[in-house]
């Protein structure tokens, strides 16, 4: 099972295909997000990572 790179809680495959990056980094998920922002907290991760 996948793991989120932030928190390193497990998540779904489907998850992952969804909100990972373009290198297959998932950098937020639900337990380390609010829902709502989850796309916009791994844009910022993603940001700060560069």
């Amino acid at each position: 099972m996948p793991r989120c790179d932030h928190c390193g809680s497990h998540i779904s495959d489907r998850f992952a295909r969804v909100f990972s990056d373009a290198n297959g980094r998932l950098n937020a998920c639900p337990s380390c997000s609010a829902n709502a922002g989850i796309a916009e907290a791994a844009r910022e991760r993603t940001r700060a990572d560069d």
